[in-house]
C-alpha cells in the first residue's frame, strides 16, 4: 500500500468511526505528497506535529476536539541520550546515534527528529517504544550512554543557525542554493531533477522560484537553510542576501 492509500484509508476510518488515528513519523518525501493532496483529506481534520515546532519528521493526526468532542495528544514521547561519563564521550553525529537505535531493531518509522547539542541527543520516538529505548540503548559507537524520557528540550529543539552573506542576481531559489553549497547551475538544477530540495517541507521541481524572507530551503544531503532577505544591491546590480545555515 502506498503512502497515499494509507492516508486516505486512516481519513476514511477517522471519520466514519469517530476516532483519532496516527500515522507514523513520515519522512519529508512522504509529507510532501500528503501536501499534494492535503485539501482531499482536509474533511477529517488532519494535524501535523512532530514532538516541537522545528521538527521535519511528523505524524499526521486524523480527528478533531471538534468533530469527536475530545481532545488526544499525539503519542509522541521525548527521550535524551546523554553519555555516562562527559569526559570518555565521543563526537558523535545524526549517523551514529540513528545507526545505534536501528541496530536495536526499531524500524525508521518509529523515530522523528534527531537533535545533537554538545555531547548528547534529543530523540522523538512513538510511545510504543518509548520503554524499550532506554532499557535497551547503553551505547553509541564507543560511548556508554544513558537514556531518560524528558519533556524539557527546549534548548536541543531551537537549531543553531550560522549567517552567511551571498551575492546573487536573483532570489531565484537554483541561484541561491547555488551560492550556498558553492554549486554550479548545473549541479543545482540537477538536485531540482532528483527531487532532493524542498521549500518549506514541499517537495519543490520549479527551480526559476522566487524565495521570500523566513523561507526555509532543505536539500537532501547538502543541509538546510533560512532565506534572511534581500539587504541591498551591489553597484554591479546582484542582491546581496542573508541566509541562515542550519548548523
Amino acid at each position: 500500500m502506498d503512502i497515499m492509500q494509507r492516508l486516505e484509508e486512516l481519513a476514511r476510518r477517522s471519520y466514519n468511526n469517530s476516532q483519532y488515528l496516527f500515522t507514523d513519523f513520515l519522512s519529508m518525501a512522504e509529507l510532501s505528497q500528503y501536501y499534494e493532496h492535503e485539501r482531499e483529506l482536509s474533511y477529517s481534520c488532519p494535524v501535523l506535529y512532530g514532538g516541537c515546532e522545528a521538527a521535519e519528521r511528523r505524524m499526521i493526526r486524523f480527528g478533531s476536539g471538534e468533530l469527536l468532542g475530545y481532545e488526544q495528544d499525539f503519542p509522541i514521547t521525548a527521550l535524551r541520550i546523554r553519555p555516562v561519563q562527559d569526559k570518555f564521550a565521543e563526537e558523535l553525529n545524526h549517523r551514529d546515534y540513528l545507526g545505534a537505535l536501528m541496530n536495536l531493531g526499531i524500524k525508521r518509522e518509529m523515530l522523528g527528529d534527531i537533535f545533537i547539542k554538545d555531547k548528547s541527543a534529543l530523540v522523538f520516538c512513538k510511545d510504543s517504544i518509548a520503554g524499550f529505548v532506554p532499557a535497551n540503548l547503553t551505547r553509541v559507537r564507543h560511548t556508554s550512554v544513558i537514556v531518560e524520557e524528558t519533556e524539557d528540550f527546549d534548548d536541543f529543539s531551537e537549531p543553531e543557525k550560522q549567517e552567511k552573506m551571498i551575492q546573487v542576481s536573483s532570489a531565484r531559489i537554483d541561484a541561491v542554493i547555488s551560492r550556498v553549497y558553492n554549486l554550479s547551475r548545473q549541479e543545482a538544477l540537477a538536485l531540482f531533477l532528483s527531487g532532493l530540495v524542498y521549500l518549506n517541507g514541499r517537495s519543490v521541481s520549479e527551480n526559476a522560484k522566487q524565495l521570500r524572507t523566513d523561507d526555509i530551503v532543505s536539500v537532501r544531503g547538502r543541509g538546510k537553510f533560512e532565506f534572511g532577505g534581500e539587504i541591498n544591491t551591489s553597484k554591479k546590480g546582484k542582491l546581496n542576501c542573508r541566509v541562515r545555515l542550519y548548523v
